[in-house]
């Protein structure tokens, strides 16, 4: 009996710090291959021990036990729901990445990351070598002002007029390709979850074809149904960018202290198919970005 209760105390003491057995709880929203994709760029910098939690595994998840039972010392959240989950918490420190909701921690004293969104300065160089003068954007904004706020300065300095329509429901989507006709040389579209939807695709698609003007977008996908170019965020580089902003954190600096930032690198792809059918010289277009980074 003695030997039994000497073990239980044993356990007693060691469970504390047996719980706090690895650094960074990584809570991504579903497996998919882009955030295994950046997981894998993460776990290519500093080495982190670490749990990985997959929400979409279960039906419901108590996170804040987990946090309770576990102390890991960060959250990396992969994704929307995985932020949603994991901005809920009280500490510890957490570092969001793949989540178009991101700046809605803007400020936030224990959530920071990077969010989805290339630096506005690239894609205006792109629309600057296109000769476009006159840019179409359909936004939301209560979901991307923030960024149209930086489109919008940067677009003065390089002479380009950002033709803004704003919607506040995706069913509003559709009817501001009308009120563009005519007005514009080339289409924005960026990662705004109200505008950009399957139903809301295909008018971007139908559009820039009807009125001979480039699409330019965020993703490579859209390449295929008629965007003429794309900044393509860099997934195992955000990686390795989220990799260095977690060992800030766990060596003492403060979320707060650390705006959310932008990914750093992004690659530039192109349709030379669309590009060619607009009269946009291909070769200046690709040598523009021949290093594929902005």
């Amino acid at each position: 009996m003695k030997a039994l209760i000497s073990l239980i105390v044993a356990l007693m003491v060691t469970l504390p710090s047996l719980a706090q057995a690895y650094d960074v709880l990584v809570v991504m929203s579903r497996r998919n291959p882009v955030l295994e994709e950046v997981l894998k760029g993460f776990r290519s910098g500093t080495r982190f021990s670490e749990r990985v939690l997959v929400l979409s595994d279960y039906d419901s998840v108590d996170l804040s036990r987990i946090v309770r039972e576990d102390h890991p010392s960060l959250v990396l959240a992969l994704g929307d729901q995985a932020l949603a989950e994991a901005g809920k918490l009280q500490k510890p420190h957490v570092v969001a990445l793949m989540s178009l909701g991101i700046h809605m921690y803007d400020g936030s004293p224990n959530v920071t990351g990077i969010d989805m969104f290339a630096a506005p300065k690239g894609y205006l160089e792109i629309f600057r070598r296109m000769k476009a003068k006159r840019v179409g954007v359909i936004c939301d904004p209560d979901k991307s002002g923030w960024y149209l706020r930086q489109a919008q300065q940067e677009a003065r300095r390089a002479g380009i007029d950002l033709v803004v329509r704003e919607v506040r429901t995706s069913r509003e989507t559709p009817a501001q390709f009308t009120s563009l006709k005519g007005k514009i040389d080339a289409l924005w579209m960026w990662p705004d979850t109200t505008t950009v939807t399957r139903d809301t695709v295909e008018y971007y698609a139908n559009f820039s074809l009807e009125q001979q003007v480039p699409l330019i977008s965020f993703a490579s996908d859209y390449l295929k149904i008629g965007a003429a170019a794309a900044k393509v965020i860099d997934f195992t580089d955000l990686g390795k960018q989220a990799n260095a902003l977690a060992a800030k954190i766990l060596g003492g600096a403060a979320p707060a202290d650390l705006p959310i930032a932008s990914p750093r690198r992004v690659i530039f792809k192109s349709n030379p198919a669309i590009l060619k059918r607009l009269g946009i010289s291909v070769n200046d277009m690709e040598n523009m970005f021949s290093t594929g980074e902005e």
